[in-house]
């Protein structure tokens, strides 16, 4: 028995030793990031916004070139959600000044989801139904390469070409002033994201809400300093809009196809390519309500469903995307990318750090029933530790001050206990990301891993939620 526990100790000597330098190395990668963005604050507020706010979505001026805003919104099996989203977007934007057409995208396989678009479309001549050519699901840039070609026949029927593309998915909530502002800031950036708010799900606050706690810094803190610093900005797939001219630039080099179909991750690549092109924009702007213009959608509620999501994340841009985006672009890009690619062994020195914790658990009822005597920590290893809490608190105050901001005190102190909740479905994550890929490597296809949706968000008196 006594070996047993001395072996375990030296084991997690070892294993303090790998997770601990390890997670001090991301903990300096993040602190850099926090920087940069403070700096970056107050740069902005000494340079732009010292004698008056920034504008309002209502403040915005109206496009030097009003056109055609075609919406994509591909699906697959979304019936629970498809009609009543088609039906917000036509509320929300038929009294705006934008035009607009949403193209949907639909198989012959799915007739609920058939239906239930043609049932929103009804009156409107503003949504059209896309059939895909051939059953589903194949893959989501699948079918938006059929909504690009239904898109590109309208126009040489109507010989008008569209202004931008603008990215949905059937689970958007929309804003009302969403086109509004693509409108006029597309005619200055190949590419606009607006941010995307994960709204809180009943009966779900840790595995649901974790989303709210990682979009929140994401597209409040990291997007910023990408576009601060230069390098491209991923799209997310949702309320994002591409120039019309470029996007068919991307098409003609990729015979005709803007979107790649092998891709599990299309938006995250497109929003690589197009840096090659000039600056994307994350366009953070508050409405007249205080809120912000933003998608607002439920997320994955239960762990299989999130690990699920979050696999395919991973496989496509840490994993697949090594291989299909190699290192390209200077320092800051390498260095952005490299974050982009950490997850699946940031999950695996998780793993280590809370193996940690298990081992330090069962030693240390070994030494209170008397069976062992540990040596005593090297002093390195003593001060490993410490800098190590020093930044966890202080990753976790971050955090909580940026849930904080959009979602209220309640939520940003919940976002603390989170984080476990977090890390294990990364862990979880990691590991069905890495088998995923292994059979990709083996010949096995990456199809169109997507999340089921049962719900769609309701607007409260006639405003958006959070």
């Amino acid at each position: 028995m006594n070996d047993l526990l001395n072996l375990s100790h030296a084991f997690l000597i070892e294993l303090l030793i790998f997770s601990g330098f390890w997670f001090l190395v991301g903990a300096i990668d993040d602190l850099v990031i926090d920087v940069i963005w403070f700096f970056r604050k107050i740069y902005r507020k000494l340079r732009f916004y010292r004698k008056r706010p920034p504008m309002v979505s209502e403040e915005f001026p109206s496009p030097d070139a009003p056109g055609l805003l075609a919406i994509f919104v591909p699906t697959w099996r979304e019936s629970n959600v498809i009609k009543q989203m088609l039906t917000n977007c036509l509320d929300s934007w038929r009294h705006g000044r934008s035009e607009f057409r949403i193209y949907v995208g639909c198989y012959a396989n799915d007739s609920d989801g058939a239906r239930q678009i043609m049932q929103a479309a009804r009156g409107s001549h503003q949504i059209d139904l896309v059939l895909c050519n051939h059953g589903g699901p194949t893959s989501k840039a699948d079918c938006l390469n059929r909504l690009w070609e239904a898109l590109v026949k309208d126009e040489i029927s109507s010989g008008h070409k569209a202004k931008a593309i603008v990215l949905h998915d059937a689970e958007d909530l929309v804003h009302r002033d969403e086109l509004k502002l693509f409108d006029r800031l597309i005619e200055a950036h190949p590419a606009v994201q607006l941010p995307v708010l994960p709204l809180p799900v009943t009966g779900s606050p840790f595995i649901s809400s974790h989303y709210c706690d990682e979009f929140a810094e994401a597209h409040s803190k990291t997007l910023p300093v990408r576009e601060a610093l230069g390098t491209p900005v991923p799209l997310a797939g949702v309320a994002c809009a591409i120039e019309r001219r470029l996007l068919g630039e991307i098409a003609v080099k990729n015979g005709q196809r803007p979107f790649d179909n092998s891709s599990l991750t299309e938006d995250y690549e497109l929003g690589m390519k197009i840096g090659a092109f000039g600056q994307a924009i994350l366009a953070r702007v508050r409405d007249g309500d205080g809120l912000p213009v933003a998608s607002r959608s439920y997320f994955p509620a239960t762990i299989e469903t999130a690990v699920k999501q979050k696999s395919r994340w991973m496989t496509g841009i840490a994993l697949a995307g090594w291989d299909r985006l190699g290192w390209q672009g200077g320092l800051a890009q390498k260095w952005m990318l490299l974050r982009d690619r950490k997850a699946v062994f940031a999950a695996i020195i998780l793993f280590c750090a809370y193996l940690c914790i298990l081992l330090s658990g069962m030693l240390s009822i070994a030494w209170l029933l008397g069976w062992f005597e540990p040596p005593p920590l090297p002093d390195y290893l003593h001060w490993l530790l410490w800098v190590n809490f020093g930044f966890l608190t202080w990753r976790m105050a971050v955090r909580a001050l940026f849930v904080a901001r959009l979602y209220g005190w309640a939520q940003g102190l919940l976002s603390i206990p989170r984080s476990v909740v977090a890390n294990i479905i990364a862990i979880m994550a990691a590991r069905r990301a890495i088998f995923l890929y292994l059979r990709h490597i083996f010949g096995a296809k990456l199809g169109w891993d997507k999340t089921e949706h049962r719900q769609f968000p309701e607007r409260q008196s006639g405003k958006p939620v959070v």
